[in-house]
């Protein structure tokens, strides 16, 4: 099944963010083997070079080492896996303070609300 993109972030953003939530909630384990490029495209109907930059990229943080021609692996250093995750946290509760910001609310107001533990 395809995977859902929405319109406002380029695709191999959301493929990087996509496979590296997938590395940091355990789907793929440190030093283990992720899926070819081509896996990856099909899975997610969309072109292969749209894939390649956003493994690319993964390289690019340490997240995703490559060996040559046999494939792309997740790195078992645990100082990038814990930056990552700081990463995500930040973008997360970013992305978050924003939208509550277009509504309207104060930090105080969110604040309150998780104080309340209704959610």
């Amino acid at each position: 099944m395809a995977w859902k993109f929405d319109a406002d972030t380029p695709v191999f953003l959301q493929i990087e963010r996509k496979i590296c939530a997938d590395i940091l909630s355990g789907k793929y384990a440190a030093d283990t083997q992720l899926p070819s490029v081509r896996q990856f495209a099909i899975e997610a109907s969309v072109n292969p070079n749209t894939v390649q930059k956003a493994l690319g990229e993964l390289e690019n943080t340490g997240l995703v080492y490559s060996k040559g021609t046999v494939g792309r692996f997740v790195t078992s250093d645990q100082c990038i896996l814990e930056r990552e995750r700081r990463n995500v946290k930040k973008r997360v509760i970013s992305d978050f303070l924003k939208s509550a910001a277009s509504l309207g609310l104060s930090k105080q107001e969110i604040i309150d609300y998780l104080n309340e533990g209704d959610i």
